[in-house]
């Protein structure tokens, strides 16, 4: 299977994706956080990164249940431009 490639659009996605929940993640231990959520380290790591700017439902779903994020909240922050956004 040929992965095409991420529009600019896909990626800055990613980027608010990843800093949504690294801001919700504050304090708490990305290992402890990771593994709450069923996921690996490495796989969150990658995600607040922006380094895997699509991840699977499931993935973002565990994770946003263990931060305590809306999944709701979640998608109005990361497809809203950078001044309209509601989480700081």
């Amino acid at each position: 299977m040929v992965r095409l490639p991420l529009t600019p659009a896909e990626v800055e996605r990613g980027e608010r994706l990843g800093a949504l929940l690294r801001r919700a993640r504050g304090t708490r231990s990305m290992l402890q956080t990771a593994l709450d959520a069923g996921v690996s380290p490495e796989t969150l790591r990658k995600i607040e990164s922006g380094r895997v700017a699509t991840p699977a439902f499931p993935t973002i779903a565990a994770i946003a249940d263990v931060l305590d994020l809306s999944l709701d909240t979640l998608w109005s922050e990361i497809n809203q431009p950078e001044t309209n956004r509601l989480v700081s």
